[in-house]
């Protein structure tokens, strides 16, 4: 949908999100005002292709791809709903974009060539449409390459070690393991390929007609970069595939001007040719953009999954959680840290102990203290990430298992066990909770201020709110801008005329008392660990 801006000769910074069920848009201008929003979904706008929640579930269940095809159809349909609307492509001078972590983009040997050649009198998707060795994409979603793991981790020198150079142990769905199954069993598809994007990349080639670098921020979600040199490490490479360098390029930083505006897009949509693009970054990172942290600032996102983001600048690595490099700053990193059960368990707190209602689930939160008495409280209505382990655990202030809490403190123990877990793994990977650390929640489970007086006291730092919708595209939107000016302005100073966190609670006088309710819940979820 359009809006309107105050002046038609602004200049215009676009952010492009390719997620998994569909591709966004979102155009501002120079005072960072949003001035078209527009989107093309997947399963409903391009139904010939027949996804389900954008993508292909095999038979086997673990197995899920993207056909990568429609990419290129979405992406053309997109700029056509653009043109529709009289979008003023001319105006625009920066642009970049995210895509979904993760998914990987097989281009046929000769594919470059067509890339750089393509026609304005015909559609990218007709020139473009042979150009793949693999047709359908693996994505985040996918969980087929569990061997591959063991593999990798084996090799490399186990699980730890894996994840001190790239930031994470391997998971089944990082591109280097899928990398590696493609060449153990489609060997002729690996070796007709020249090279090989991820989704973000492989959507920044189609803005500037020939193969994108991958740039350090989604790279190091793929079990290959280094997250220290910030290039791809040989012993990781020599392990998922032979001459792997050659075929993934040289990785840039996510501030790099990686060209112009391609001569194809130019003449079929008017884009201004001087548009620069700035490189492609994965989702994660362009949600932290989009949020406009400060060094320093833990990011808790509570929604259906709470997801805890720091910006650090000496990471610790583990086997819980992944470190990333920082989109914002050459130098530093960022760290994403998920949790299955998040809003789903403490809605079914609430149902079954406050009646359905937030408003009584606020007052017994407040009817009972900070700490809860000594009892504590695990929820894993769903089978956690870390630890992996499913059920409920409660414990009296003695240590001894109980079967059942009085309602008013299985309501406290279940937001005072998340959040307790939510600290102790964000100090796992490197935080150090200070006096400058402010804790900017998100999502919606930011809406409840008693929930965020746990959280403020739990972390002992004061908690912020700040709903940004369609926060990728955003920060996407506002790296262009960071990078059409650097390197004379900072991406503070860019972001500076955003909408700035509202401060909604500071945290009382308990540091000691959750200092030792943390240690209490690494001991206890030690032995749930173990019994599994």
């Amino acid at each position: 949908m359009a809006e309107q801006g105050d002046n038609s000769t602004d200049r215009l910074f676009l952010g492009f999100d390719f997620s998994t069920q569909q591709i966004k848009v979102l155009a501002v201008n120079e005072r960072l005002n949003v001035v078209y929003e527009g989107h093309v979904q997947f399963d409903t706008d391009l139904p010939e292709f027949k996804t389900h929640g954008g993508v292909h579930i095999h038979d086997d269940h673990v197995t899920i791809t993207t056909p990568t095809k429609m990419w290129v159809q979405a992406f053309e349909h997109l700029l056509e709903k653009m043109k529709a609307d009289c979008f003023p492509f001319k105006n625009v001078v920066a642009l970049s974009g995210a895509g979904q972590q993760h998914g990987s983009v097989y281009w046929k040997k000769g594919a470059r060539d067509v890339l750089k050649n393509c026609k304005p009198d015909k559609s990218l998707f007709d020139q473009l449409q042979n150009c793949f060795s693999v047709e359908d994409s693996p994505v985040w979603m996918d969980a087929s390459t569990k061997k591959q793991c063991s593999e990798l981790e084996e090799k490399i020198g186990g699980a730890q070690k894996l994840a001190e150079i790239t930031g994470s142990r391997a998971y089944e769905r990082f591109t280097g393991v899928q990398i590696m199954k493609i060449f153990q069993t489609n060997r002729d598809a690996y070796d007709n390929t020249e090279r090989i994007s991820l989704v973000s990349s492989f959507a920044a080639s189609l803005f500037i007609g020939d193969y994108a670098p991958i740039d350090h921020s989604d790279g190091t979600g793929m079990n290959l970069l280094d997250i220290w040199t910030r290039d791809w490490s040989e012993a990781c490479l020599e392990i998922c595939g032979t001459d792997l360098a050659a075929k993934l390029g040289s990785p840039v930083h996510s501030t790099e001007n990686i060209g112009k505006i391609s001569d194809y897009l130019v003449s079929r949509y008017a884009f201004n040719p001087d548009c620069i693009v700035a490189a492609f970054v994965g989702d994660n990172p362009a949600s932290l953009a989009g949020l406009a942290p400060e060094q320093g600032d833990v990011i808790v996102s509570l929604g259906t999954s709470d997801t805890v983001f720091l910006w650090l600048t000496k990471p610790t690595p583990g086997l819980a959680g992944h470190i990333f490099a920082n989109p914002l700053n050459e130098k530093d990193f960022m760290s994403l840290t998920c949790f299955k059960n998040g809003s789903l368990t403490r809605e079914r707190i609430r149902d079954e102990k406050a009646g359905g209602s937030w408003d009584v689930f606020s007052e017994m939160l407040l009817k009972t203290p900070a700490g809860n008495n000594g009892n504590l409280g695990i929820y894993f209505d769903i089978t956690e990430i870390q630890p992996t382990a499913v059920g409920v655990f409660r414990f009296q202030s003695e240590g001894k298992p109980v079967a059942s809490f009085p309602p008013e403190v299985e309501v406290r123990a279940v937001i005072e066990g998340q959040f307790v877990a939510r600290r102790v793994y964000a100090e796992k990977v490197g935080c150090q909770l200070g006096p400058k650390t402010r804790v900017i929640a998100t999502g919606g489970g930011s809406k409840n201020k008693e929930i965020l007086q746990v959280l403020a006291d739990v972390f002992n730092s004061p908690v912020y709110v700040k709903d940004v919708p369609n926060s990728a595209s955003l920060g996407c939107a506002l790296r262009a801008k960071h990078t059409y000016l650097r390197p004379a302005v900072p991406f503070s100073e860019v972001a500076k005329d955003t909408q700035q966190p509202v401060l909604v609670a500071s945290p009382g006088n308990w540091s000691g008392v959750y200092s030792s309710l943390c240690a209490r819940y690494e001991d206890v979820e030690r032995d749930i660990s173990r019994d599994i």
